[in-house]
């Protein structure tokens, strides 16, 4: 899998939905920025973009860091982050 092919998938299964990926070819960093996850805790955003991955998780993507933010999260973290 390329790091664009699973941002697509992510971009697909979260519409509007804004995603980084970097990766090596089966070790993968995704950051996640949807206001889908505004309330929500971790684990469930968390589960929401593993389930836009489907079977690849475990198969293509032998392992996924992720890191998830709400608009307004995205906002104060953005100046302390590098993509």
């Amino acid at each position: 899998m390329t790091n664009e092919e699973i941002k697509a998938m992510i971009e697909q299964g979260l519409p509007g939905a804004e995603v980084h990926v970097d990766g090596d070819g089966t070790h993968f960093y995704a950051k996640v920025i949807s206001d889908a996850f505004t309330g929500m805790p971790l684990i469930k955003q968390h589960r929401m973009v593993y389930a836009t991955l489907g079977e690849k998780m475990g198969g293509a993507i032998h392992a996924l860091s992720i890191q998830t933010y709400n608009q307004d999260e995205w906002a104060r973290q953005k100046p302390f982050q590098t993509l």
